[in-house]
């Protein structure tokens, strides 16, 4: 097939000494931290906006899990669309897509309103989101991304620290009568801000020869996702529905027609919308396995911990935002440890002690909630906080490295877009599964006067499952490569020869 545009270097990658490739960081991980800030927003305002907006539990459900699952049904697809039409070009659209949604949730009616315009910005997110890892994969060479991925896993902790109590502060600062609005409205002006510098500083980067867009490709993988996340959500809702179970059973089955079908379409002319070929890399097989599990657990601890302390104890916004504070410098202190000093040194054992200690730390919350009852402080929260925080970090930054770490540039979109697309979707299953191990174990205290004590016993019905699954990842874990590519190969300064490493690296695995 030709060729209709212009290679990017390996070729894309400007040279060493230029300067704009710090500036183009700055404004992706700007807008990265701007989705991430949204969603730490969104779950410590979720209890005002159910009582002002008397939004039910399922609309409330909506809220997060719309946006989870139109980020993880779009994230392949923006990030194939990157690889055809230029990263930067497809990144700036879905800033501004972003920006548009964020002043429609503001400006929401209704709870209906508030959802559809999340699942819009969910849809924008999943253009922009995964610009953000390949712009850096293709902009910076193999022996600085374990740097910028450093910063990366700082800007995640920053991210969690600064939503919740932005969140908190704007809510009860009721700014202009607007109640929780401001949590949206707030990110319009770094939308513009992002838009206009990006334009500016960011490379613009492509796949090497000409790709199409795999519409058949882009519509089996919705169509899985949403026969698989729906049920889920609105199971418990709906009495769990033999339909319900039917289109979960139905979604393995789509999602196996689409792996037929990318391949036959990869031996056809090359341009599949999942490329097949990333799962022959050991490391990056298994550390999509690793993010889809650990995604699951995110899922469902962040919204019922919301719920727990303000629903349950009583808390207001911003007393809930301030004891999540640990937490968040927590994980962007480890996070950034994590990948300059220690995974070079200790490798897979980083993750693995991660996944361990998060589990201890939710363990001794699980015994904390139940000790101290209704009576819980947030000075007694702040240890098991710190330690989950700190299990979190060695875990993400790492584990984004060690994906991406043998995954040749031309595929970088594709890789990102996978990457976020099943953690994602494990986030949204997480989500769904609330109702199963929180909302559910709720409906044994139905009477009003019991909603302190429903909301902490299911609280502590959620940590058992969290904890459960954590040990699942420990686990998962040993398919992971006991040392990413580039600490294993030493560093390198010249694109070419990062291609030339990692081509060879490909090779050794496929002989494996």
């Amino acid at each position: 097939m030709t060729s209709t545009h212009t290679p990017s270097p390996v070729p894309g990658t400007p040279p060493a000494g230029d300067r704009r490739r710090w500036y183009a960081l700055a404004i992706v991980m700007t807008a990265a931290f701007m989705d991430l800030v949204d969603v730490t927003i969104v779950n410590i305002a979720i209890p005002s906006i159910r009582q002002d907006e008397g939004a039910s539990f399922s609309q409330i459900q909506w809220i997060t899990a719309g946006y989870a699952l139109a980020f993880a049904a779009g994230l392949i697809t923006g990030g194939r669309l990157g690889d055809i039409h230029g990263r930067k070009r497809v990144f700036l659209v879905g800033v501004a897509g972003f920006t548009l949604a964020s002043a429609l949730c503001g400006l929401a009616v209704n709870p209906e309103m508030l959802v559809a315009s999340r699942i819009l910005q969910g849809a924008m997110a999943a253009l922009m989101v995964p610009q953000v890892l390949s712009i850096v994969h293709a902009t910076f060479p193999a022996h600085e991304r374990g740097k910028v991925f450093g910063l990366f896993g700082a800007i995640v902790g920053l991210g969690a620290v600064s939503g919740p109590l932005l969140g908190a502060l704007l809510t009860e600062w009721n700014l202009f009568g607007l109640g929780w609005r401001p949590i949206f409205l707030i990110n319009l002006p770094v939308g513009v801000a992002a838009l206009v510098l990006g334009g500016r500083f960011i490379t613009e980067s492509k796949a090497p020869r000409a790709l199409r867009l795999d519409l058949v490709g882009v519509a089996l993988v919705t169509l899985g996702l949403l026969m698989l996340v729906y049920p889920l959500t609105r199971g418990r809702e709906l009495g769990w529905p033999l339909w319900g179970h039917l289109s979960m059973a139905g979604a393995f089955v789509v999602l196996a027609v689409l792996v037929a079908y990318e391949r036959r379409k990869s031996a056809r002319d090359g341009s599949p919308l999942v490329e097949l070929s990333l799962f022959r890399v050991k490391s990056f097989a298994a550390g999509i396995a690793v993010q889809t599990v650990f995604g699951i657990a995110l899922g469902i601890f962040f919204l019922v911990w919301t719920l727990y302390m303000q629903d349950g104890l009583g808390w207001s916004p911003l007393r809930a935002g301030l004891t999540g504070v640990p937490f968040s410098v927590a994980v962007s202190v480890a996070a950034g440890v994590s990948v300059q000093k220690l995974v070079p040194r200790f490798g897979r054992k980083v993750l693995q002690a991660g996944a361990l200690v998060m589990a201890a730390g939710v363990l001794l919350y699980l015994w904390e909630a139940g000790h101290y009852g209704l009576g819980i402080s947030s000075w007694q929260m702040a240890l098991p906080l710190v330690v989950m925080g700190a299990g979190m970090g060695l875990i993400v930054a790492p584990l984004t490295d060690a994906v991406l770490s043998q995954v040749p540039r031309e595929h970088a979109g594709s890789a990102s877009g996978l990457i976020n697309t099943v953690q994602q979707m494990g986030n949204a299953l997480g989500l769904g599964l609330v109702s199963v191990v929180f909302f559910g174990a709720m409906s044994d205290h139905a009477a009003p006067s019991r909603t302190g004590l429903a909301h902490a016993d299911a609280f502590q019905n959620a940590l058992g499952w969290v904890a459960a699954v954590l040990g699942v990842i420990f686990l998962l874990m040993f398919a992971l490569p006991k040392r990413p590519a580039q600490h294993v190969e030493g560093a390198s300064g010249n694109a070419s020869e990062d291609a030339v490493e990692i081509a060879v690296e490909e090779k050794r695995e496929a002989l494996v």
